[in-house]
């Protein structure tokens, strides 16, 4: 009898046992389940992030990029503008002269000065000195002056370094007045060197 009992007893246990070992078993089953999808979660969250700043960061230097080409093209603008200014300036300051004078005025060579900078910084342009005058004297008499007008500004000009190939003379005596007035404020207008580009 003993010896049954201890063989019911030893089933008993084996039997409990199984149930503890099964219960376990499941337990870590169901726990190894759990992990894995905990780090398949982590795992996609860390690469949404990661794709998230990377998209800030490529957004960021598109906008950069966009900011230095706005800039570029801002400092283009401007310097377009400055260029444009500085030939208007050029072509549209006349060279006035005193009386029956082709003598430079210290304004005049102020101006001539001006106009030297900006030959020396164009050095692809070439120009037209034109020679003007009022109406009064004769017509050969003012294409002559127009003409003593036109070269003094360009000697003027020579002395300070532009080469003479890169100019030529003309003298249109009386014939283009700016000021078709008879006056001494049309005349003095009149009396003039301007620039034309060739």
């Amino acid at each position: 009898m003993n010896r049954q009992l201890a063989l019911h007893l030893l089933m008993a246990i084996l039997v409990a046992g199984l149930f503890l070992t099964a219960s376990c078993a499941k337990k870590t089953v169901v726990s190894d389940a759990g992990t894995i999808e905990d780090q398949a979660q982590a795992s996609a969250e860390a690469e949404a992030e990661a794709a998230a700043a990377a998209a800030r960061k490529a957004e960021q230097e598109r906008i950069r990029q966009q900011e230095i080409q706005e800039e570029a093209a801002r400092k283009k603008t401007i310097e377009q503008a400055r260029v444009q200014a500085a030939k208007t300036r050029f072509l549209h300051q006349n060279i006035h002269f005193e009386f029956d004078s082709a003598q430079l005025t210290d304004e005049a060579k102020a101006l001539l000065r001006e106009k030297a900078d900006w030959l020396k910084a164009n050095p692809g342009q070439s120009i037209v000195i034109e020679g003007h005058c009022d109406e009064r004297g004769t017509t050969e008499y003012n294409l002559a002056l127009g003409e003593r007008r036109a070269g003094s500004v360009k000697q003027y000009l020579q002395d300070l370094g532009i080469g003479a190939f890169r100019m030529t003379t003309v003298s249109y005596g009386e014939e283009r007045p700016l000021d078709p007035g008879q006056n001494e404020a049309a005349y003095s207008k009149n009396r003039r060197a301007q620039f034309v580009l060739k």
